[in-house]
């Protein structure tokens, strides 16, 4: 499976343009995201709010709400500021089964001028489902959309 992430950037760009909603930038994210991918079952944003990781836009089941830093694969993710693909979420100390049918996960920090405020999580039900290409093209799409809602009013109050 191949995915062409310049169509998604420029997809994310048209979805972007002319909006200034924060909310409904991120919901649209996730929702293309979600319907472009092959293989996952859960996409989603956590946003951090001091020592944790609280839940944003998504589209799968239900999900853990909170999650503190340096915990699970996000907040892993966020507490490090990197970018974590996990072949075999069964095999990483620690982890968070939202899901238990999720066996893989790619978790992007989501970064603004003040740092990580959030990571993107994408979970699915294949071992080893993402590759390096995958990680780059999310990891693309992760920037342009940080830099989509830079300087835009916030939906809700707190949100991002």
């Amino acid at each position: 499976m191949t995915t062409d992430y310049a169509m998604l950037a420029r997809q994310l760009d048209a979805l972007c343009d002319g909006e200034t909603d924060v909310l409904a930038i991120s919901a649209n994210f996730v929702s293309l995201l979600y319907a472009e991918l092959e293989d996952i079952n859960w996409l989603g944003i956590y946003v951090r709010r001091g020592a944790e990781l609280v839940l944003g836009p998504f589209q799968g089941r239900p999900a853990c709400v909170h999650i503190p830093l340096g915990q699970g694969v996000c907040g892993s993710a966020a507490a490090d500021d990197r970018t974590m693909r996990v072949d075999d979420v069964h095999q990483f100390d620690g982890h968070i089964a939202c899901d238990p049918a999720s066996n893989s996960e790619l978790v992007v920090p989501l970064r603004n001028e003040g740092g990580v405020f959030g990571v993107l999580d994408i979970d699915s039900p294949s071992h080893a489902r993402f590759s390096a290409a995958d990680q780059a093209g999310v990891e693309m799409l992760c920037e342009k959309f940080s830099r989509s809602i830079a300087g835009k009013p916030r939906a809700a109050e707190g949100f991002i």
